[in-house]
């Protein structure tokens, strides 16, 4: 009994480890093109959802979907409300996985033939190259998962007949709410409601628990994958709170529905069920409750993300606000926010170059205070710091640098505005004063480019115009001073009223450079 016992439990370790070395493998192969699909058909509600399922049910991941949502809302690529067709959709795309268990891992002996791939899944590993170990966890991780149903389906059979439905809560109110306790404490034990399902498959197939009582325990393990979101928003910030929290309220939506609906689906489903196939029944009411919820909160989506806005505001600021603590996990998806982040806080600085220099930016932009430019400037520094590189992506390494590249100059460019002697002795010399607007103008269009390129020639121009005028009006100054034109303060304030356009047209377009550069890495990489 006690090695039989062994056995089952030793199966349920043997299909965990099988889905994080699949989920795993999965995501790695298909992360870069499962971000792509997403952000290119998730243009409402409904298309969110489409893609949704369709990723998870790809990579066997709703966290990895519902994150790589977190993180585009968080860039500004998607609305909240599109986001959650994403989460609503992510629920539908596990379902998948008991699909597979149920058709293949229970209908069919797979354990002998999947355990050469096994080998072939560890070889792969041990190649060293990126691609073809993704591939080698994914096939190893897939094999597992019919290793451990078999262990399961071994293990339980010996217990058929000693534990019965009977041993476990009646079915009855009571009895069902026990039961959906017991799968929610399962999946939060295991972090996996896909491990719960093929537990709950193999015990409905060994005759211990009957089709309601296994029903119930798969909707308790729906409502328990709420948890793994809610740990996922631990130090996260506004967008992974939210996302957290629409998925528990939806989750325990979708589960109180499925508990209602459970009585009349088990009387639908008795032919199924006296034809030895409950659990195919059992899968069936797993994907049908949570593609009912899907299909009922879509058109509810808008009203559903204004609430979850309301019960979880906006803090901070709004430079900052998409740099998520919660998606540092994922490189490429931190670096990808850090990138918008530092295209909101060049807008910013160099609208504020604009005003200092007493030009207007346009009525729609933000006004934001040195000091709230300078905590934005550390807070994505900070940002950067904490993000843990992987080896052999060259790409993103340079990426992050040229990150930093423009931070730096943005710091120095923010220095400039400070020094407003410098910029005031501008204004007693029609020469200073029209190499004041040119640079205004350029921080304009660096602000706003509508074609990068173009606006980094034009900085790089007017950075060499204004080298070539402060040399060439350096000597006129000089010389409006000797022959005493000009008294000494003065001309030493012109003087550096001409560095300091030098050097701010120089930030300018050494900043439109380096975001040229990390646009230009994104392309490559998405190519």
């Amino acid at each position: 009994m006690i090695g039989n016992l062994s056995l089952a439990l030793g199966g349920v370790g043997m299909f965990l480890v099988g889905m994080l070395l699949l989920t795993t493998g999965l995501k790695g192969i298909a992360g870069r093109q499962m971000r792509a699909v997403l952000a290119r058909f998730t243009r409402t509600p409904l298309g969110g959802a489409a893609t949704g399922a369709l990723t998870t049910a790809l990579v066997q991941s709703s966290s990895a979907t519902t994150v790589t949502a977190v993180g585009f809302v968080a860039a500004g690529i998607l609305t909240f409300s599109q986001a959650l067709g994403i989460v609503f959709g992510a629920n539908v795309g596990t379902t998948v996985t008991g699909w597979l268990v149920a058709t293949l891992g229970f209908k069919l002996d797979l354990a002998n033939a999947a355990l050469p791939l096994i080998f072939i899944g560890a070889l792969l590993h041990l190649s060293g190259r990126p691609r073809l170990v993704f591939i080698g966890q994914s096939l190893a991780g897939f094999s597992l998962l019919f290793v451990g149903i078999d262990f399961m389906k071994d293990g339980l059979a010996s217990f058929e007949g000693i534990v019965t439905p009977s041993d476990f809560p009646p079915d009855t109110t009571i009895g069902r709410l026990q039961l959906v306790g017991l799968g929610l404490v399962i999946t939060v034990i295991t972090q996996s409601s896909s491990v719960g399902v093929a537990t709950a498959l193999a015990a409905l197939g060994a005759g211990a628990v009957s089709f309601s009582q296994a029903a119930a325990l798969v909707i308790g393990m729906d409502v328990g994958t709420t948890f793994t979101a809610l740990l996922a928003t631990v130090g996260g910030g506004v967008m992974a709170r939210r996302t957290g929290l629409a998925h528990v309220i939806y989750n325990v939506i979708t589960g109180a529905m499925a508990f209602f609906l459970l009585t009349p689906f088990t009387q639908f489903a008795l032919p199924l069920i006296a034809d030895e196939s409950g659990q195919i029944a059992l899968v069936s009411f797993h994907s049908f409750f949570n593609g009912l919820g899907m299909v009922l909160m879509l058109p509810l989506t808008r009203v559903f993300a204004r609430l979850i806005e309301w019960l979880v505001p906006d803090r901070g600021s709004p430079l900052t606000r998409g740099l998520d603590p919660a998606l540092l996990k994922d490189p490429k998806l931190a670096t990808d926010l850090a990138v918008s982040t530092l295209e909101r806080i060049n807008m910013a600085v160099c609208d504020h170059v604009c005003r200092v220099l007493g030009e207007k930016p346009p009525a729609d932009a933000a006004h934001h205070t040195a000091e709230e430019l300078t905590a934005a400037l550390d807070a994505l520094r900070t940002y950067l710091d904490r993000i843990q590189l992987p080896p052999g992506n060259p790409d993103l390494s340079a990426a992050t640098g040229s990150i930093f590249h423009a931070l730096d100059h943005l710091v120095r460019l923010l220095y400039r505005c400070a020094q407003s002697r410098r910029i005031n002795a501008m204004s007693g010399s029609p020469r200073l004063d029209r190499l004041r607007r040119l640079v205004a103008s350029g921080a304009s269009k660096q602000a706003r480019p509508l074609d990068r390129r173009a606006v980094e020639a034009m900085l790089d121009r007017l950075r060499k115009l204004m080298k070539d005028q402060r040399k060439h009006s350096r000597d006129k100054v000089i010389e409006a001073a000797v022959s005493g034109e000009l008294d000494d303060e003065t001309a030493l304030d012109r003087l550096d009223a001409l560095r300091w356009l030098h050097r701010t047209a120089y930030h300018l377009w050494r900043i439109r450079a380096h975001q040229n550069a990390i646009a230009q890495v994104s392309v490559a990489e998405n190519g």
